[in-house]
This record gives C-alpha cells, sequence and structure tokens, in this order.
C-alpha cells in the first residue's frame, strides 16, 4: 500500500514524551463517483495512557459529536455501520501502529462531505479528533480553462483526473482535437498531501475561427466499464476581424435609406457610425443599423462604420450617393453694357447626376452645352443683336430648372434706310427713323431757312414717335417749294439723329417723285373720262324714250334708278394718315409702295322711266336734258 509506505517514516519521529491527541489526514480528497477512495489517517494520544483493552476507531460521517448521532462510516469494535456504508468501507490501517486509514468501495456522490476519526483507548480515553477530511465525488473530470482566451496566444488546458484508488489507475485522452492548430499532449502525476490527481494537458495556439468549438476530455479505468467525460466550449476573444456594410449605393432625394453593419468579433464590439469626424449612432452589439429619413444633399458622403472590442479595431467605409434634379441655376444679374464690350456670363447649379448646363437666347440655342455644374458663355465685342434675355437651363434624368438674366446693349444711333423725302398731295413729306439705346433724340434742319425743326410751327407739321430702341421723326413742308430742271421741287432737309454715344447728321433724299406725278395724272384723266361717259350715256337714253312716247316735250323722270360703282384704290403699305383738322396727311411709311390710282365704272341702266312735269326740259339751244337724281 502505497499510503501506508508513505505514513511509516513520519512515525519514526514520534516522541511518546511530547505527543498529545492529535491526527494527521488530508485536508481535501476526491474521487470518481463508483470507484473507491483511500483516506490516509495518523492519529497520536497522550503517551501516558496505556491503553488496556486494545485500541479502537470509528469514523464519522458529517460531525465529531457521538451525542449528535452523526452516520458511523466504520467501526472496529463493531460491523455496526450506517446503511450507505455496509459492506463499502474497510480499515486499512493497523490502529496499533497508529494508523487509521480508512478504504472506502464504490463510492456516489452521496458520500460527498467530511469525514472524522475518533480513538477509543479505553475507559474515559476516548477523543474525536476536531480534524477532518473533505472528500468530493466527481461524475465528471476536471478542466482546468483559463479566464481568458486570447486568439493568437498560447492556450493550455488541463484535465484532471484524481489517482486515489489503490486497485484502480485512471487514463485521460482529449478528444475532437483534430481541427486545431498543432495540439500537444503532455500527462502527469501530481501527488499532494499524500493524495494523486493524474493529469493531461493540451497546448496550441487558438484562432478566431476556434471560438466556440468544442473539446472534451474523457476519463476512463481500463479493464472497467467506467467512463468519465467532460466538454468545454472554448471562448476566444479576438480583435474584430471583418467589418460588413451595404455596398455603396444611390438613393433619391426626400427618401429613406437604412446602413447596415455587422462586426465578427469576440467579445461584441462597440459599434459607431461615422459621417466624418461626426458619430451619428453607437451601440455594443454584434450589428448596428442606422437609418436616414427624408435625405438631402447634405447627407450624401462616406459613412464609417468603427468596430471596437477592447482587442483591436477595425473599420469599413461606403459612400452614399444621393440623386436629385438640379438646383435653380445662379447667373450673373441684368446687366446693361455698351456696345464693343466683351462679356463673360457664369452660371453655376448643382444635381446629382452632374446636369448638362445650356444657354439660350431669346429661346435660341448660343453656345455650347456643358456637362458640368459650371458653364462660362463668353461674348465676345457684344453688338446691338446682343441685346436680350439670356437663360441657363440645367438638365438631368431627375428633372429640369432654369435662370435668366437680361442684357441690355447701348450703341450710339444708327440711321435706317427707311429714311428719306417723298412728294405727297399736299407738299413734301420727311422721314426720319433711327435705332440706338438710348433712343435717339431727332431732329430736322432746314438750311436754307436756317431752321431746326423740333416742334411744329405754321407751315409744316412736326411728328415724332418712339418704339423701343427705334425713334421716327417727320415733318411735312406745305410748299413744294422751287423747282430744278427736271421738274422736281428742291428739298434741302438735313436729318440729325442723337444720344448719349454719338450724332450723325444725313441729308434726307427725295424719292419716287416720277411715279407719284404718273398716278396723279393717269387719275385725273379716269376720272374726265367716266364723267364724259356718264353724260353721254344720259343724253342717249333721254333722247330714245321721247321717240318712244311720240313726245318730244315730254320729260322723262327716273323711278329708282339703280347706279353701280366701283372706285378700288391699292394702298398697300397705308401710306397715309390724317393729322390735324385741317385736312392735311402724312405719310406713316415708305413711297416707295405708292401705286397708280385706278377708276373702274359700271354701267347706268334708267329702268321704269316716266315723264313728270317739271323733271324735263329743252335747253334755249335745242337740246334736251334730263335731271339725274341718286338716292
Amino acid at each position: 500500500m502505497w499510503c501506508l509506505e508513505l505514513l511509516l517514516p513520519l512515525l519514526l519521529f514520534i516522541n511518546d514524551a511530547s505527543c498529545q491527541w492529535n491526527v494527521w489526514l488530508p485536508r481535501d480528497i476526491s474521487a470518481m463517483t463508483n470507484s473507491c477512495v483511500v483516506i490516509p489517517c495518523t492519529f497520536m494520544y497522550p503517551s501516558g495512557i496505556r491503553p488496556n483493552r486494545g485500541i479502537h476507531g470509528i469514523w464519522y460521517f458529517g460531525q465529531p459529536y457521538p451525542q449528535l448521532f452523526p452516520p458511523v462510516v466504520f467501526k472496529s469494535r463493531t460491523d455496526v455501520v450506517h446503511e450507505s456504508y455496509k459492506g463499502r468501507t474497510k480499515l486499512l490501517g493497523d490502529l496499533h501502529q497508529r494508523n487509521c486509514t480508512l478504504l472506502i468501495n464504490n463510492i456516489g456522490t452521496e458520500h460527498s462531505g467530511r469525514y472524522y476519526f475518533r480513538a477509543d483507548l479505553g475507559g474515559a480515553n476516548i477523543y474525536t479528533y476536531p480534524d477532518f477530511t473533505e472528500l468530493k465525488v466527481l461524475d465528471q473530470p476536471n478542466i482546468d480553462v483559463p479566464e481568458e482566451i486570447v486568439s493568437d496566444e498560447s492556450l493550455e488546458l488541463t484535465c484532471y483526473a484524481p489517482d486515489n484508488c489503490p486497485d484502480m489507475t485512471p487514463e485521460i485522452k482529449w478528444m475532437y482535437t483534430d481541427y486545431l492548430p498543432d495540439p500537444e499532449f503532455s500527462p502527469d502525476l501530481v501527488e499532494d498531501s499524500n493524495t494523486a490527481v493524474l493529469s493531461n494537458t493540451l497546448t496550441f495556439t487558438p484562432r478566431p475561427m476556434h471560438n466556440g468549438q468544442l473539446l472534451g476530455c474523457r476519463v476512463y479505468y481500463p479493464n472497467t466499464t467506467l467512463v468519465y467525460e467532460r466538454y468545454i466550449s472554448l471562448d476566444v476573444k479576438y480583435a474584430p476581424r471583418s467589418v460588413w456594410v451595404n455596398a455603396s449605393s444611390e438613393v433619391m432625394e426626400g427618401s429613406s435609406v437604412t446602413l447596415h453593419c455587422e462586426v465578427d468579433s469576440n467579445p461584441p464590439a462597440r459599434i459607431a457610425w461615422m459621417f466624418g469626424d461626426q458619430e451619428l449612432l453607437w451601440d455594443t452589439a454584434s450589428n448596428v443599423s442606422l437609418t436616414l429619413d427624408d435625405v438631402t444633399p447634405a447627407n450624401e458622403g462616406i459613412y464609417t462604420c468603427v468596430g471596437d472590442n477592447g482587442y483591436g479595431i477595425m473599420n469599413t467605409s461606403l459612400y452614399l450617393a444621393v440623386k436629385y434634379p438640379p438646383h435653380e441655376p445662379v447667373v450673373n444679374g441684368s446687366i446693361t453694357v455698351v456696345e464693343g464690350t466683351t462679356l463673360a456670363l457664369h452660371c453655376s447649379t448643382q444635381g446629382s447626376p452632374a446636369p448638362t448646363l445650356t444657354w439660350l437666347k431669346d429661346g435660341q440655342l448660343v453656345g455650347t452645352i456643358t456637362a458640368d455644374e459650371l458653364s462660362v458663355l463668353t461674348i465676345v465685342e457684344i453688338t446691338p443683336q446682343g441685346d436680350g434675355q439670356y437663360r441657363c437651363l440645367a438638365e438631368n434624368e431627375h428633372g429640369r430648372a432654369s435662370s435668366s438674366l437680361n442684357i441690355t446693349v447701348e450703341y450710339a444711333p444708327v440711321l435706317l434706310e427707311e429714311s428719306k423725302c417723298t412728294v405727297v398731295r399736299e407738299g413734301v413729306q420727311c422721314v426720319c427713323m433711327a435705332t440706338g439705346n438710348p433712343e435717339p433724340t431727332i431732329e430736322f434742319y432746314l438750311p436754307d431757312l436756317n431752321i431746326t425743326i423740333n416742334e411744329t410751327d405754321g407751315r409744316y407739321n412736326f411728328y415724332t414717335h418712339t418704339d423701343g430702341h427705334t425713334s421716327t421723326g417727320m415733318i411735312k413742308l406745305r410748299e413744294k417749294g422751287e423747282r430744278v430742271d427736271n421738274g422736281s421741287p428742291a428739298v434741302n432737309v438735313h436729318c440729325s439723329i442723337s444720344n448719349a454715344y454719338g450724332r450723325e447728321s444725313i441729308l434726307l433724299e427725295l424719292q419716287q417723285e416720277k411715279k407719284y406725278m404718273m398716278a396723279v395724272i393717269v387719275g385725273t384723266i379716269g376720272g374726265v373720262a367716266v364723267i364724259a361717259f356718264i353724260i353721254a350715256a344720259v343724253r342717249y337714253v333721254g333722247h330714245n324714250n321721247k321717240k318712244e312716247n311720240g313726245n318730244p316735250r315730254q320729260d322723262v323722270v327716273l323711278e329708282n334708278p339703280a347706279l353701280y360703282y366701283s372706285a378700288v384704290k391699292k394702298d398697300k403699305q397705308n401710306l397715309r394718315k390724317k393729322v390735324g383738322e385741317d385736312g392735311d396727311f402724312q405719310s406713316v411709311g415708305s413711297m416707295a409702295g405708292l401705286e397708280r390710282q385706278e377708276l373702274n365704272y359700271a354701267s347706268l341702266e334708267f329702268i321704269g322711266a316716266r315723264s313728270r312735269e317739271g323733271a324735263s326740259g329743252r335747253r334755249d339751244d335745242g337740246s334736251n336734258y334730263t335731271e339725274i337724281k341718286a338716292k
């Protein structure tokens, strides 16, 4: 017996002269269920005591006081023991040698507890030792697991099994180690206070993938059916090794979007959503979602998910693009410039995707189409034709917007070709037309009379009119003046036009006089011919009526005469306009369009003629006449 062999050297040091009531036994001891356990025990008593009837011993369970009737585990005088220990206990030591070692077979978990020894030397020399052994009966082996298992750091796991049964020696084996990186196994036997513990240490370096992996320790006794197993799940601490977020996405302005973030770490990381340097949301979890409502262009940018669990930190970013129609473009303010100035018109806007910018002038395309958020329209040496409204149109697939500005071009007056003098019925009419900005001022000058005309007097009418940047001035000379060699009236009229940027004076030419005179002559001859025809027709009809009635002296009265007369004037350009109360007319357009006046006439018929007293007569020269009345 290996336990007794350990006790013998101790007995040699016992000094009877100094011995008192004392006991030595292990404080703690363990055993597997259904196996056995040996509790080493050595006791002492005073040297002056002489056991007359021998030495007896008793083992109690739970407490040392007999008066409380604790369960008897073993009693050397008799076989009377507690039922739970019947046939299970045996004293291995020799009480006369002061060895009280106890064997308990086929133990169960109900046998776990304190065990006390009582020495009976006869008579009053009975003593229960206060020291005890704490027995732990195990149904599975112990595994020593460090408080913290960190990834990539060497780990040792030790499995223990008690070896306190002399006839049975356990063996230890690790299970589920096939997927461990380079595992090492180290068996060992540890003896302490005459108790033995068998161990097997597993050494390896865990990785994050081993977190949650199941490992097992098996303890078994060869040649028996006793098998004991214990399992553990590895709790491997590791820094965040992956941070998953949504893929970069596009959303419409005004909509909602949810950004998801998952972090693989142990323990769970503190997950924070960052927008720039601003922390929007955080939580300690395996995943966190950030929801943005009513998204605006200000929400566009880089969003970063950061995971930190104390063992490390990791982050991943995504880009959120906000799509929206172009904003109202920002353009130059309306401006007024002088002819010849070079301008740069700027148009800037924002939109997603980037809008195209188009410049329009009075609805017509000018410049080029720019696919950018800034467009510059350069106008080199602007002319009066550049005056007008300019509009910058911004468009993308989500909408359009525009802004306008007005450019006013100021320039020196320019005489228009409609300026001239023409012959009219009342005399000579002179028209001067000019364009400019500001509107030109028009004056007429008559060198022959040394008169500047800018108001109406008794000899001519002065009229001015402004339409936009165009000014019109007109005078009418009532007297045609002297005639030159070709019969045309002599006209010497100067037109002066001026504004803030210049002045110009020109002589107005007389135009289309011959065509006008031809029209007057033709019109006069035509009128005389019509009148003569009417007189002849009247005389002829009257003469025939007298013959038919047989009364050459009876006058003929026309009742309801139908007179058809048509006169057509062709005046395509409305050349005349009445002014004043004296019946004068003035031209408002070119005299170049004056057409020859034509007179068309129709025949006269006298229907239902009859004679009436006083309605007809004879002249002294014997000719007949008829009075014609038109109703």
